[in-house]
């Protein structure tokens, strides 16, 4: 993939800047992958890409359940002891979306003809996707065409359509095909190897087909993974007189046909509905009856049933987690679509994980990677806490193949996956992946964060201390005892994919420290549930201790923290030398020449700073994050949102504003060149992260609650809220005040920079914006790998702000 971060010849979509919508006038048929992720629908439980109803033309289609996936072996030219032996990639449920239209026996294709009027609208509050599309066939017949799509948050098996066709000037003979499809194509490049392509190109084996009236249901076996699913559709018809409807099925395709005159001003209308099941255990017939009755009783119900119950779950979601930023509005729609997109992502997971692109794509083959519990699970427990919960139960169910995984490793406790989609390891690069413990630490620090946020102690209990305890019991196999008695961590790799196999990765080591902190204090306050999980006082005194200990690089000479143990001492990366084109560097050098080089492909030492902050002075952080600017080349996805977070912290808040820029620009203008494969999920939440962290100066702890809020110059206001506790806070930011409502739950108190701040409920407290000391000159990043002003990133001129 081409770094497409500053291309000049990349044409973004021309989305309209709507602050409660995402809305795109024509139709570029270049560019429908791109559209498609982005107007993409889910519910955390299954996922409709946002293709056209008619299913051409198509970029790339897609319709996913959660937790179907097919496996393959994992290919190796050089296999070692404890590689993982098999793979596991998402695959394609039957396609429920399509619904093609003939007009006076033309197919209907926006290709062809004259097209008038071509939106796709997809509605934040409504949690639809819009069409409305005016053409003129070939021959001169017009009509226009209206869908309305939802994926139910409310009911987690089932979508629906709302389709009308119209007819214009004259009468035409319109015949409507809704269809449920089968083993609908991947993208040719799903994987790497052209056996497992192959693979998952064609995983569903058909076990059965039934029709009746408008009904249809499919049944398929996936090949390897022995997943069933049940598909099942059924059809509301309005029409303004008689005509025909006859419903088909074959192996791996159901179509009910619909075929009417229409005159002048009439309309033939549709509602559609379709159910997926799924399980490994379950019978054939159940899954159908299953899939049958929720298709039944979302018509029983009705469309309009259907979206009021999306709208009232959204409503609730915006209560509480609206973020106004006032100032760009490009960015308060990006905002919006952001917290919209991890909203759906989550909604309704109900034990299951979040892969890394949602259900908006096969990017990453549909995994899980740690990024969602760094990244996403804390905007989760501040925004639907339920969801956040609901995730963690999910790791929590995987234990069990984690400790098989540890002892595979020779290892005490739990190792969980790097990439995967039940529990089961499936990267082959142990470099990146089996070694990159943070992982483990991210797992608890997103318990902690839980736990912070809610007080949910049956939580704690059932779930969250015994993933404390074997996450600590690996770290403790991990360590290793210096004469000076300091702890160490060798051989690891951190968030930084442009290092591998480093000693005392500082952030590494100091979320292990966190991590085995927080197992002994949750161990300690526990005693009874940490004794039935083997741990004793002696164990809970031996993480404390190892927590004290844990070393982290420090270079006097420089007086800035070490990435890694003598990290500073490597040359540095030849920036100047590099041209733009050869960005992103894993494309184009070998990894072994960056291994042994100042360059970090993304933030790590930084990350550290945010996560991590207890452990840093001011001092400390302002020269940290100085330093690592100058290495920092943000070749991922998940840098520009941390790196945001930080400037904001150390007061350079034009640049954290222009990184801010590039993360909420990510998907919406494709800037990277690959949002085709799906959103990048937990940059997305990362807007957040950075308006609400960063320019909110959000910062939780055991003890307290911290805002410290500064707004740039390119913003005028910052308001967002936040669950915490039961209760609901919300903070207004302006340039030189912030006030604190207490929108719901008991009193609390908060701290406002360095003052306690008593909140009680519906009585607003404004409190006086501290001057901001000077921070000193803007940090530099390496040649050409700066970030576009913000006004410029927002397509406005400008320059950067200092």
């Amino acid at each position: 993939m081409s770094d497409d971060r500053h291309d000049p010849e990349r044409r973004p979509l021309d989305f309209d800047d709507d602050p409660w919508s995402l809305g795109l006038e024509g139709l570029d048929a270049d560019r429908l992958p791109h559209r498609e992720s982005v107007f993409a629908l889910s519910n955390g439980h299954i996922g409709w890409r946002g293709v056209l109803d008619e299913g051409e033309p198509v970029g790339i289609a897609g319709c996913y359940a959660n937790g179907v996936y097919e496996t393959y072996t994992m290919p190796y030219s050089e296999p070692g002891y404890a590689y993982p032996t098999e793979g596991q990639g998402i695959v394609n449920v039957p396609d429920g979306q399509v619904i093609r239209l003939l007009v006076d026996g033309e197919p209907f294709d926006v290709r062809t003809g004259r097209l008038h009027r071509h939106v796709q609208r997809l509605d934040f509050r409504a949690g639809t996707l819009h069409r409305e599309v005016d053409w003129v066939s070939p021959s001169g017949s017009r009509v226009r065409v209206t869908s309305t799509r939802l994926v139910s948050f409310e009911r987690r098996a089932v979508a629906a359509v709302r389709y009308a066709v119209e007819a214009v000037d004259a009468a035409v003979e319109v015949t409507v095909q809704s269809e449920l499809v089968a083993n609908v194509p991947i993208p040719d490049d799903t994987h790497p190897d052209d056996g497992v392509q192959r693979l998952l190109e064609h995983p569903l084996v058909p076990v059965g087909d039934f029709a009746i009236g408008t009904a249809a249901a499919l049944v398929h076996l996936v090949r390897r993974s022995r997943i069933r699913v049940a598909s099942a559709m059924d059809h509301l018809i309005e029409s303004p007189g008689g005509g025909r409807v006859d419903t088909e099925t074959s192996e791996d395709l159901a179509r009910t046909t619909i075929g009417v005159r229409l005159g002048p001003g009439e309309r033939l209308r549709l509602t559609k509905a379709v159910a997926y099941e799924w399980s490994t255990d379950a019978t054939d017939g159940g899954l159908r009856d299953r899939a049958d009755a929720e298709v039944a009783d979302a018509l029983g119900e009705g469309w309009d049933a259907l979206a009021d119950a999306q709208r009232r779950r959204l409503d609730d979601f915006w209560s509480a987690a609206d973020v106004t930023v006032e100032g760009e509005p490009r960015l308060q729609q990006a905002v919006r679509f952001a917290l919209f997109q991890v909203f759906q992502s989550a909604a309704r997971l109900d034990g299951r994980s979040v892969p890394g692109k949602g259900l908006t794509g096969t990017g990453y083959q549909g995994h899980t990677f740690w990024d969602f519990e760094g990244f996403v699970l804390p905007v989760l427990t501040s925004t639907l806490p339920e969801a956040a919960r609901e995730a963690l139960r999910w790791r929590h169910a995987t234990l069990g193949k984690a400790r098989d995984r540890a002892r595979e490793l020779h290892l005490e406790g739990a190792a969980f996956p790097w990439r995967t989609l039940d529990g089961t390891e499936s990267s082959g690069y142990w470099l990146a992946s089996t070694i990159a413990w943070h992982l483990q630490a991210a797992i608890a620090a997103a318990v902690v964060h839980f736990h912070r946020g809610t007080r949910d102690e049956r939580f704690l209990r059932d779930h969250g201390l015994e993933l404390l305890v074997e996450t600590a019991r690996l770290w403790m196999s991990l360590a290793r005892r210096d004469d000076d008695g300091g702890v160490h961590f060798d051989g690891v790799t951190g968030p930084d994919e442009y290092s591998a196999m480093a000693d005392d990765n500082a952030y590494t080591n100091l979320m292990a420290a966190q991590n085995l902190r927080a197992a002994a204090s949750v161990a300690g306050d526990l005693p009874e549930i940490a004794a039935r999980l083997g741990v004793g006082s002696d164990e809970i005194d031996g993480w404390r201790d190892a927590a004290a200990r844990v070393v982290v690089p420090f270079d006097e000479r420089l007086g800035v923290h070490q990435q890694s143990a003598g990290f500073t001492e490597y040359a540095r990366w030849d920036f100047a030398g590099t041209p733009p084109d050869r960005y992103p560097l894993q494309d184009h050098y070998p990894y072994f020449g960056m291994y042994r080089r100042q360059v970090a492909k993304q933030a790590d030492l930084v990350l550290a700073l945010y996560f991590a902050h207890e452990a840093f002075t001011p001092e400390q952080t302002a020269r940290a994050f100085a330093y690592y600017e100058g290495v920092t080349v943000r070749d991922s996805s998940l840098s520009a949102c941390i790196q945001a977070v930080i400037a904001a912290q150390v007061g350079h808040l034009g640049l954290a504003a222009d990184y801010l820029a590039e993360a909420a620009t990510l998907d919406l203008d494709d800037v990277q060149g690959d949002t085709e494969d799906g959103v990048h999920l937990a940059s997305l939440a990362g807007i957040w992260t950075a308006l609400v962290a960063g320019f909110g100066g959000f910062r939780d702890s055991e003890t307290e609650v911290r805002f410290a809020p500064r707004l740039p110059p390119q913003l005028t206001r910052l308001e967002f809220g936040i669950r915490f506790c039961g209760r609901v806070i919300r903070v207004d930011t302006s340039t030189d005040a912030t006030t604190y409502t207490l929108v719901d739950g008991e009193p609390v108190t908060v701290r406002h920079f360095d003052e306690e701040v008593a909140l009680e409920r519906d009585r607003p407290v404004t409190m006086p914006t501290p001057s901001l000391p000077h921070p000193g000159p803007r940090p530099e990043q390496p040649a050409g790998r700066a970030p576009r002003p913000f006004a410029e990133a927002f397509g406005r001129g400008g320059a950067a702000a200092g």
